[in-house]
């Protein structure tokens, strides 16, 4: 898996909006952070507002949603029906018809297409596009940082590129400029969004049906979830971790963030509430104080961190999920990609935070 630095990546969330600011979870409002609509018609117009950034002595392993659809190339109508949706910066894009060159600048994009069996119409991705495996044979037009790589992304010919949340406006109106098409989902805050553009995407690249069946697929995989933790009678504290590049002050999830929220669906009680933003750091006292029942460890991926080094920073011993030894490794792609994965995330946060009903 292709490391980064990860203190750049939150820093670009924050500036990019990727910060996610949602309403707590309900029972009944899983499709928030995440959640897809109903299939568009390829002629219909859908204002896609998509709003998307540890093991107790085990590593929790990521488990991949598999397609529901096989990953062919998109057929050619001979007279397609135009498509027009309005992306997440309220922009009105058409296509002449379903999308067969894509460039996708983004892992939830492109996650999203290999879901929908789209992923033959790929012939460009961002550089932390790495799932599926296969994801990876597809050209990389590198990352976004400082700025996309336009002349690589021209060279492609792509008939449609997927932007996202962390893809800057001006990096957008650039590509447009250069006479591309461009469609922008956004930095998803729930179900809900992330639903939307999975929907969007499918209508994009004329997938609509398996669009329905994939987010009606996740909707039940939640809804499974909630019921299975809506009879517990704790909600045990968790701290979730996500850069310990300062491990006396290490980055977690706020309140109202997407993590805050699938914590809570989950059946949690988020540590990093006591936070002001939605992304914060907190102190060694901070986290005494919060005393957390659990510990995920969603810096494993990006910085290395495991139950031990974490039993070995000074002062941490004395927190209850160190001295339980409920301190955990997590996949935070899982939770982080605001694509069809974050059913996978969903359900193994819940297994641990309540292993009895999750066995």
């Amino acid at each position: 898996m292709k490391r980064y630095n990860r203190s750049w990546y939150l820093t670009l969330l924050l500036t990019a909006g990727l910060v996610l600011a949602s309403c707590a979870p309900a029972a009944t409002a899983l499709p928030t952070d995440t959640p897809i609509p109903p299939a568009a018609t390829a002629a219909s117009t859908v204002a896609a507002t998509s709003t998307v950034a540890p093991a107790t002595m085990t590593t929790v392993p990521a488990t991949a949603t598999q397609a529901l659809a096989t990953d062919t190339a998109i057929p050619a109508s001979a007279t397609p029906a135009a498509i027009t949706l309005t992306d997440d910066l309220s922009r009105s894009v058409t296509l002449a018809g379903p999308a067969q060159h894509i460039v996708s600048l983004a892992p939830s994009n492109t996650e999203i297409l290999y879901a929908l069996g789209a992923g033959a119409a790929l012939v460009g991705r961002d550089d932390y596009s790495d799932f599926p495996p296969e994801a990876t044979q597809v050209p990389s037009i590198g990352n976004e940082y400082p700025h996309v790589n336009a002349e690589t992304i021209v060279a492609l010919h792509p008939d449609l590129v997927l932007a996202a949340g962390v893809t800057s406006p001006e990096d957008i109106a650039a590509l447009t400029k250069l006479g591309l098409t461009v469609y922008a989902t956004g930095s998803a805050a729930s179900l809900d969004d992330i639903y939307r553009d999975i929907q969007s995407l499918g209508t994009l690249v004329g997938k609509a049906e398996a669009a329905k069946t994939l987010v009606d697929s996740m909707r039940a995989r939640v809804a499974a979830v909630q019921t299975k933790v809506a009879a517990a009678s704790a909600h045990p504290i968790v701290f979730y971790e996500l850069d310990a590049t300062d491990p006396a002050k290490p980055w977690t999830a706020g309140p109202g963030s997407f993590v805050d929220q699938l914590l809570t669906l989950a059946g949690g009680t988020n540590a990093g509430n006591i936070a002001k933003d939605q992304y914060a750091q907190l102190s060694l006292e901070q986290l005494v104080s919060e005393n957390p029942d659990i510990i995920v460890l969603g810096s494993a991926n990006f910085g290395g961190q495991t139950p031990a080094l974490v039993a070995a920073r000074p002062g941490w011993q004395d927190i209850k999920a160190v001295k339980n030894h409920t301190v955990y490794t997590f996949d935070d792609n899982l939770v982080s990609r605001p694509g069809p994965r974050v059913a996978d995330g969903l359900e193994k946060l819940a297994a641990l935070i309540h292993p009895e009903d999750f066995k």
